[in-house]
């Protein structure tokens, strides 16, 4: 079984793709269609959401677990019927947690999801597949075992953190626009993301140098 073999500059250089892509969908959102989250959400979300899932796919279809046995374009297709799956298991959480559920809110809920599943889901669709034994490690909050492991693992649960401390400010009497749903909760995740792809290559290093440590 051959599996992808990257060091830390190697994910730092895949990570600052991905953030390239949420750059690339900010500035697209920002200059061609004069929006941002805060006064359009949903629009900015959509094009967010374009913008980040090739690059996303794409790249970790190429760190995908079993390169023997499953091929790119397999890989890609996990990762695209991943996307939607992992999106309703966003919106699902995030209604159980009190996200409103009104008809004016469903499509900014819906492009949050898909957001939120580019962050959380779909990377570890394309790199591990259907394979339960990996997906147990990922969800039981385990140490990761290797690189690519902390480049999924990572990132996802700063997105998650992200999210659920950007939704503390929602119901406090402030009367500020970026509280309404999802802006702020939008912005928590992108930036507990972008907080876990930088420290997701430190982790990395360390792991590495740990084993030179231990096999000398």
């Amino acid at each position: 079984m051959r599996k992808a073999e990257i060091g830390a500059t190697t994910a730092l250089a895949l990570h600052s793709l991905c953030a390239a892509g949420l750059a690339t969908g900010y500035w697209l959102s920002h200059s061609l269609y004069s929006s941002s989250l805060i006064t359009d959400p949903a629009p900015t979300l959509r094009i967010l959401t374009v913008c980040e899932a090739p690059v996303v796919i794409l790249l970790f279809s190429w760190l995908r677990r079993d390169h023997d046995r499953c091929s790119f374009i397999k890989a890609v297709a996990r990762g695209l019927i991943g996307l939607p799956i992992g999106a309703l298991i966003n919106a699902f959480g995030a209604i159980v947690l009190g996200a409103p559920v009104g008809l004016k809110f469903w499509p900014a809920t819906f492009y949050w999801s898909m957001l939120m599943s580019l962050f959380t889901f779909v990377p570890a669709a394309c790199v591990f597949g259907a394979s339960k034994l990996d997906w147990q490690q990922i969800l039981s909050y385990s140490k990761p075992s290797n690189i690519v492991d902390y480049m999924l693992s990572v990132p996802a649960h700063g997105a998650i953190i992200g999210a659920w401390l950007g939704a503390w400010p929602m119901p406090l009497d402030w009367e500020r626009p970026w509280q309404e749903w999802p802006i702020c909760v939008a912005y928590g995740a992108i930036a507990g993301h972008l907080i876990g792809m930088l420290f997701s290559p430190v982790l990395i290093f360390l792991h590495r140098r740990h084993i030179r440590t231990k096999t000398e």
